[in-house]
């Protein structure tokens, strides 16, 4: 809906400041932070992995660095988008959604990863998930109502 203000129309904003919206960027936070966790705890065991000398691919070594270096970019959009950038949501519920799908589905190729390296890469998928799931909650989906 909107606001007629002398004539000029205006989109109605939700304050993002209510106390359910934000637990759940505080969560989504959190959610982040654990999916950075396990990314470098994925990298640092490919880099012990290969240190002891067993195979560690360019696969393992870039898709882990690519995973650990998304982390902060995805707590920066999280962060903008808990002061009500709507293009920020947006774009993490995108990601969110898309990435624990590709990162399971990459995982499932034959050959191309050792098991703990697939374990590992799905764990932090399911830190994505939680985040997927809390930005289509109606505490925050509410903050961001779609534009016709």
């Amino acid at each position: 809906m909107a606001n007629t203000t002398a004539g000029t129309r205006t989109a109605r904003t939700t304050p993002l400041d209510d106390s359910a919206r934000t637990e759940a960027f505080e969560t989504v936070d959190t959610y982040i932070r654990l999916f950075g966790a396990v990314s470098a705890i994925a990298l640092a065991t490919v880099a012990v992995t290969a240190l002891a000398g067993h195979t560690a691919t360019p696969f393992m070594w870039v898709r882990g660095a690519i995973l650990l270096a998304a982390a902060p970019l995805l707590r920066r959009m999280a962060a903008r988008a808990s002061q009500g950038s709507a293009r920020d949501f947006d774009r993490l519920r995108t990601l969110t959604a898309v990435s624990p799908i590709t990162l399971i589905g990459v995982d499932l190729i034959p050959g191309l990863c050792p098991a703990w390296y697939a374990v590992l890469q799905g764990l932090s998928a399911l830190a994505l998930v939680g985040v997927a799931v809390l930005t289509r909650s109606a505490a925050l989906s509410a903050a961001f109502p779609k534009q016709r």
